[in-house]
């Protein structure tokens, strides 16, 4: 059986045949929807936006599908294969109900967890009680199969944060220790496509093979090699969407980006390991179970632990203005300024304050001349000679206080919608006050 051709058409169909390229379409959508308002709050905040909502979206899209390719292709040569197309259903319907307590806990994780839990509860009590439930059947599932699944999509899920999870972020800001620190809210999301094989039933069902399958297949033998190489192999591809949502105050946002990344791509090369414990006996497969969403919540424990401990990586000092953020395009940015680089001195006026950088700004004809610290410490003098009193410098700076009339917002743990809100509203105030003058 040619595994990877199988795969590469299943993958094919979901993406160019109908009803499931609507769905991709839907989803796409969707996405788009809520990059518009990421690049609304970027524009907002920064004054230009970093990306567009159609960059982002494609970005989502492409990669995910990239991702999909892979993850399903790791999963076909690994063997993953699942008896009944339910144990899919119920994995999705649980991590539905499990996001109402929570948006994280919509991780596959947590409802193959509760799922392989449930599905050992059912075979304890018969194999105990020496009775047989028939009508839970459909909730009993290869606890092997299932964790191995979880396993691989967080694998990818690790690379795609590290590829792309940068994009789309938000500057924020937080008061700690009564110093203002800068840091960077992360919100992304990828739709990846993912074909899983089945036993099938029936050898009239299309997608089946009745080829012979390689000796060395598959590599995780939960089930019965026997009762696989006699089987009718079909393939079923779904959509699943992938998210990652963070915050830094300690790190860049590549280096958040990355240490997310590895940490989530370590729980997932682990779990793959401790899903094949899972093979000797009931017991073993209850420990599975638990490990899933246990180790996933000790990863984010940690992550948060290292964040909370971790020095604050943007802060105003005597020195100067941290730069947080830098406008793409913008006159700062054609300078060459970065973000963790500190503005000490424009047109040798020293920078202090807000107030300092305010009023030598409003001072500034067409030449302007600034003396920044590096991030490695070096001080440099760069210039631009475009420059206007209508024209925006293009950068975000940690304030050593946050004007009242400032539409940059202080981080707290409001929903990103509600966030967006108050930015809106408090431009729309500011706005209003100056038409009034």
């Amino acid at each position: 059986m040619d595994i990877a051709l199988y795969v590469l058409r299943s993958i094919s169909q979901v993406i160019i045949t109908p009803p499931y390229v609507f769905i991709l379409l839907m989803l796409a959508f969707i996405l788009y929807t809520r990059n518009k308002k990421t690049v609304m709050m970027q524009k907002m905040i920064i004054g230009e936006k970093m990306n567009s909502s159609f960059e982002l979206t494609i970005s989502q899209i492409v990669l995910g599908i990239l991702a999909g390719t892979v993850a399903s292709l790791i999963i076909s040569y690994l063997g993953i294969v699942f008896i009944s197309e339910a144990t899919i259903a119920l994995l999705f319907m649980i991590s539905i109900i499990l996001m109402v307590f929570g948006n994280r806990f919509i991780c596959f994780s947590y409802s193959a967890g509760i799922l392989s839990l449930i599905s050992v509860g059912i075979q304890f009590i018969e194999s105990v009680y020496h009775i047989s439930i028939p009508q839970f059947d459909f909730l009993k599932v290869d606890v092997v199969m299932i964790i191995s699944l979880v396993a691989v999509l967080h694998m990818i899920e690790g690379v795609l944060v590290i590829i792309d999870g940068d994009r789309g972020t938000i500057p924020v800001f937080t008061n700690k220790n009564n110093t203002i620190i800068g840091g960077f809210a992360i919100k992304r999301y990828w739709v990846i496509p993912v074909a899983l094989m089945f036993i099938m039933n029936s050898q009239n069902i299309s997608g089946g093979s009745e080829t012979a399958i390689p000796t060395w297949w598959p590599i995780i033998r939960s089930i019965s090699y026997n009762l696989i190489k006699d089987a009718v192999i079909g393939f079923f591809a779904f959509y699943g969407v992938i998210g990652y949502n963070s915050i830094t105050f300690t790190k860049t946002k590549k280096e958040k980006v990355i240490s997310s990344g590895m940490g989530i791509s370590i729980y997932g090369i682990v779990l793959l390991l401790v899903s094949q414990l899972g093979k000797i006996n009931l017991g073993a497969e209850f420990l599975v179970a638990i490990f899933a969403p246990v180790a996933h919540e000790i990863m984010l424990k940690i992550q948060d632990y290292i964040e909370a401990k971790g020095k604050p990586r943007y802060v105003s000092t005597d020195d100067g203005l941290m730069v947080l953020e830098v406008a793409p395009f913008s006159p700062a940015f054609e300078m060459g300024i970065k973000s963790g680089d500190v503005l000490v001195e424009v047109n040798d006026k020293k920078i202090v304050s807000e107030q300092d950088m305010l009023e030598a700004l409003n001072n500034v004809s067409t030449f302007i001349w600034l003396k920044i610290k590096t991030v490695q410490g070096k001080l440099e003098q760069v210039n631009y000679n475009k420059m206007n009193k209508s024209k925006r410098l293009g950068i975000v700076f940690v304030p050593r206080m946050i004007p009242k009339d400032s539409i940059v917002m202080k981080f707290d743990r409001s929903s990103f919608q509600d966030t967006l809100e108050k930015v809106k509203k408090e431009k729309e105030d500011k706005e209003d006050k100056e038409d009034r003058k």
